[in-house]
């Protein structure tokens, strides 16, 4: 047996009930939407309400059961309800749970953990801070913290970038749609192109096979004076895109990018709330690379179990605040921490890493079969249990085609699979599963994609030659 098979409630789907969402789901739903405040999101694409969870699987209070490739937005990286990660948990809100950030034995442990993770020729060179249990609030303290050093306002953010709903994390994030009506955000924020391989934006290759035009861009911002953008405190970036598609950018990008920072003064900051925690098959998606940032976002599977938690890691040059200088009531929650611990345990255990990255090798090599099989898959790409799978109307013009996911996402739904979507056109299916996911469970999954994309084709078949 598999050492992953037995922490999952269930190797596949099973859908019981007559329609979907079922009755007991249809009545608090119906409950939630009349007494919750309408910012509820996630319901109204995946119209369930859940009971329990077991490492990929959900069961709503229908006792119907999902599998869950979406793993609460990149959270559950360990497993929903993990045992073992819940053991320390437990053991810990024996003891205490709320002490600001006076020191306990948890949270430098936790520390220890982190730092013992990051690469052996730099890990001596960074520090560790937590701050609000948030990654909105990370991005926040990171910002303000390259602000701080450098004595500069703007930021430099990139297409395609998510970093969060609060006013500054807003503010680098590029997808308008967020931000439409709002008119007052932090302000000297300034975006530049992203490097996107399928779509081959703003290419060229006067830095060889490693480039895009978007580093001769970036480059050109930072050093003309006709550039109208002032000398930025930091560039924020997520080194491998989540909500804009999980773009993983072209080999070389991501070192060229900090040598043309640093050279110009400017600090880089790494968002990895969403493509770290061991997501990629390292700890943090930048250890693919040689790039080295100066400051690191964390939070999201970092929790272990889903507990929240928020922190940056930086490089001890940085440090630029004093006591208090970035703060939050629920700073360093112990339980949480404990959930942090307990996470690395039980990743140490059973070598997560390799699981997630053969695990992710699987899976796109699945997805790459369906893709010759279907004309509406243009890219299947990712790195480890980070992937996405972008649609098309043709895959020579490369049309985004939202309409198509929007429909196969609801005949997934229905088969019992459960993903999100994003990118640039909302044509993309983000794949992000638990880390402890199976072969057995990944065919499932496969097999419920497989049925869903022949049905919505049909559909559209039928529909193109009705006009």
């Amino acid at each position: 047996m598999n050492k992953f098979e037995e922490m999952h409630l269930a190797e596949d789907a099973n859908i019981i009930s007559r329609e979907l969402p079922g009755k007991r789901s249809q009545e608090l739903i119906k409950f939630q939407k009349e007494n919750e405040g309408s910012i509820v999101s996630y319901p109204r694409k995946m119209p369930i309400a859940i009971k329990r969870a077991k490492g990929a699987i959900i069961e709503d209070v229908d006792g119907n059961q999902f599998i869950d490739f979406f793993a609460g937005c990149g959270v559950l990286n360990v497993g929903h309800s993990n045992e073992e990660v819940l053991s320390h948990v437990k053991k810990q809100m024996d003891d205490v749970i709320h002490v600001l950030d006076f020191p306990t034995e948890t949270k430098m442990n936790v520390i220890k953990k982190i730092k013992s993770h990051l690469p052996d020729n730099i890990r001596d060179d960074f520090k560790v801070s937590f701050g609000g249990p948030t990654g909105s609030d990370a991005v926040e303290s990171a910002i303000k913290l390259a602000k701080l050093k450098t004595g500069r306002s703007t930021i430099m953010a990139f297409s395609g970038g998510y970093h969060g709903m609060t006013s500054g994390a807003l503010a680098v994030t590029s997808d308008l749609d967020f931000r439409r009506k709002l008119t007052s955000l932090i302000p000297n924020v300034h975006f530049v192109p992203f490097n996107y391989p399928y779509r081959g934006m703003y290419r060229d290759y006067s830095y060889g096979d490693t480039d895009v035009n978007c580093l001769s861009y970036f480059k050109y911002v930072l050093t003309n004076k006709h550039s109208g953008v002032a000398k930025p405190a930091a560039i924020i970036l997520e080194p491998i895109q989540g909500e804009g598609g999980n773009i993983v950018p072209e080999k070389g990008f991501l070192e060229e990018l900090v040598r043309i920072a640093h050279e110009n003064d400017v600090l880089v900051i790494f968002d990895e709330i969403q493509s770290g925690f061991f997501r990629t098959g390292e700890f943090l998606s930048f250890m693919h690379t040689d790039a080295v940032p100066d400051i690191i976002t964390i939070s999201k599977g970092i929790g272990g179990v889903g507990l929240p938690l928020a922190g940056l890691i930086y490089k001890k040059e940085v440090e630029a605040w004093g006591p208090g200088g970035h703060i939050g009531t629920f700073r360093c929650n112990q339980a949480s921490l404990a959930g942090a611990y307990g996470a690395f345990e039980f990743i140490e255990k059973y070598d997560v890493k390799s699981n997630a990255t053969k695990m992710g090798d699987l899976l796109q090599e699945r997805l790459k079969t369906l893709q010759t099989n279907c004309s509406f898959i243009g890219d299947v790409r990712g790195k480890g249990l980070m992937i996405g799978v972008e649609i098309v109307k043709d895959k020579t013009t490369k049309e985004p085609f939202p309409g198509f996911v929007a429909e196969l996402r609801k005949e997934c739904f229905k088969r019992g699979l459960l993903f999100e979507v994003g990118g640039h056109y909302n044509n993309v299916l983000r794949i992000v599963p638990p880390l402890t996911i199976t072969p057995k469970i990944i065919d499932s999954a496969i097999k419920i994609l497989e049925k869903a994309i022949e049905e919505v084709t049909f559909k559209y078949q039928v529909l193109t030659e009705a006009i």
